[in-house]
């Protein structure tokens, strides 16, 4: 039987991943910051909850914890995410960022998948068919936000393209560093949810596709990728 843990899985895309991998025969786990909202949503599920803050070590390391003590992982997905510069339907620009707001990005965006990769990476090599999905965006690709009359170029925020460019990075070192474990990076496209301010034109279960499909590749499957539902993207 296989083993998931979703990161920031209480709502959006994360809780609709939960929903398809749970129905596919996954045992599943949600991890969520606060505990009462994620038992709430596990129940309603019918999967497992775990309180996990990626960006605190303390709460990633007793996470990791419960989970071996249950007995392992298989694949995880790395989900949670912010985008600080996003706010009452604007978005800062070059000319508002601030190191702080940077740093909060790449906080839980860049920081905690890394925090989580490092806690969970023993349970995975244990695993026969380890998985690790990191939900990247389209926006992190520097061909996209360079190809003038496109939407990424459009995009005037700084912050949440530069976190999801540097998962990227994250994604092709640790899938050539880890052979056996099939790392890739997706971009789910733009889905409605509070992380946009609910502005995105597809709905979760469109954005869900892609993560639910690379979450159960087997050993044989492709590593070391940046896709969407239609192939592989551009860097």
């Amino acid at each position: 039987m296989t083993t998931t843990l979703i990161t920031g899985g209480t709502k959006g895309l994360g809780h609709e991943t939960a929903r398809r991998l749970k129905d596919a025969g996954h045992t599943v786990y949600i991890g969520s910051r606060d505990a009462a909202r994620g038992d709430l949503t596990a129940r309603r599920l019918g999967v497992r909850a775990v309180q996990l803050d990626v960006t605190d070590d303390a709460s990633v390391a007793a996470a990791a914890q419960r989970i071996a003590a249950d007995g392992g992982l298989d694949v995880l997905v790395n989900n949670a995410g912010t985008q600080v510069e996003m706010h009452d339907g604007g978005i800062v620009g070059a000319d508002g960022l601030t190191a702080e707001m940077m740093r909060q990005t790449f906080e839980t965006n860049v920081f905690g998948p890394v925090r989580v990769l490092h806690a969970f990476l023993p349970l995975l090599l244990r695993s026969a068919a380890p998985v690790v999905v990191n939900v990247s965006s389209g926006l992190a690709s520097l061909t996209r936000v360079t190809a003038p009359g496109t939407p990424a170029y459009a995009y005037p925020g700084v912050a949440y393209p530069a976190s999801k460019t540097a998962l990227n990075m994250v994604t092709v070192q640790y899938a050539k560093a880890y052979p056996g474990i099939r790392i890739n990076a997706v971009e789910p496209g733009f889905t409605k949810t509070d992380l946009n301010g609910n502005t995105g034109h597809q709905t979760v279960a469109q954005g869900a596709e892609i993560i639910v499909r690379m979450a159960c590749l087997g050993p044989d499957g492709p590593t070391g990728g940046y896709v969407d539902v239609n192939g592989t993207l551009p860097w």
